[in-house]
């Protein structure tokens, strides 16, 4: 299983102004590194907890469907599923019907049920893509809050820490990993 950006977001989660006035900047001396911090926090953010925060379309990339159950999607929230498709034996990919499968997305977890076994792959390796629109909304407004301020808490660390030759550690903040902790969705496997 392997999972792969199709398309970001078309904004981030917070504004530079929001930023500059968290850590207090007031010149823009700093917004090119303030902008590439507020990237690097969101993405931080989502691979810590497994969640999207704004509408992005990612593709998940399998080799088989599984033996018996649904499949469990591995990030969330799932917001649609747009495409699944899988590849025969003579190499050429066939879309599923929307009408074989059933998308069930709860705040945590995301599956896919099956009304019939779907058409299995005829290649070994990458032979199924599902398409997914995946983030809690467009626009700022719609990411909870807490992400939001862990975002806040990182960029600010990382703005106050960049380079002093001090090893600050390869983790997030404690502060950060506090926020994000009722949050977090376990991957499965």
């Amino acid at each position: 299983m392997s999972l792969v950006v199709v398309s970001g977001p078309a904004s981030e989660p917070m504004t530079l102004a929001e930023v500059k006035s968290w850590v207090k900047v007031t010149d823009a001396a700093e917004d090119d590194l303030l902008q590439s911090l507020i990237v690097s926090a969101r993405l931080a953010v989502e691979a810590a907890t497994n969640r999207i925060l704004l509408t992005q379309q990612w593709r998940l990339l399998l080799d088989a469907w599984p033996a018996d159950g649904p499949l469990a999607l591995p990030l969330t929230p799932v917001r649609m599923v747009a495409r699944v498709s899988v590849q025969d034996g003579a190499g050429l990919w066939r879309d599923q019907s929307p009408s074989l499968f059933t998308l069930v997305s709860s705040a945590d977890r995301a599956r896919i049920f099956f009304g019939a076994p779907p058409l299995a792959p005829g290649v070994s390796r990458g032979g199924i893509t599902l398409d997914m629109v995946v983030g809690y909304g467009d626009a700022a407004s719609a990411v909870p809050e807490p992400f939001r301020v862990a975002m806040r808490h990182l960029i600010a660390f990382w703005h106050a820490n960049r380079g002093d030759g001090e090893r600050i550690g390869t983790g997030l903040p404690s502060s950060v990993v506090t926020l994000l902790a009722p949050y977090r969705v376990r991957r499965l496997a």
